[in-house]
């Protein structure tokens, strides 16, 4: 029993069968809730998750929040611990690593989760100050 912390792509891949990460999104998900973990995602990597829906009208937005709430998965605020750690991985990373991802990634450096799970491109899990398992779909 541990944590997962998880990016938007997660939750878009996992709504969207024609998405290409949609099995490993389903995959992800479903291993993060047989490990009896709790599932995060940071507020930051919601709002990019919602965008989409958001175009499709409030009952498209209401599944998702209704979703995230029955599995239930956490949505961890950005505070200034991870504001500091994610500014650090961009001063460090500069262009191989976006906002949008540093924000993901140092989400869980503030919250010690045994799994993060992203949607990104980038160097090895070491290079990004993150100990646990990174799982990239």
């Amino acid at each position: 029993m541990g944590l997962t912390v998880i990016d938007a792509g997660i939750l878009i891949g996992f709504f969207d069968a024609s998405d290409a990460h949609h099995l490993g999104a389903k995959r992800e998900l479903a291993n993060a809730q047989q490990r009896g973990d709790q599932i995060a995602i940071p507020a930051s990597a919601l709002a990019e998750a919602l965008v989409s829906p958001s175009r499709h009208g409030e009952s498209s937005v209401t599944a998702i929040l209704e979703f995230i709430e029955r599995l239930p998965v956490v949505v961890a605020e950005l505070d200034i611990d991870t504001a500091v750690v994610a500014a650090r991985l961009r001063a460090r990373h500069g262009q191989k690593v976006k906002l949008p991802d540093a924000l993901v990634i140092a989400t869980p450096s503030t919250l010690k989760p045994a799994y993060l799970s992203q949607l990104i491109e980038g160097g090895p899990k070491s290079k990004l100050g993150f100990e646990g398992n990174l799982i990239k779909l």
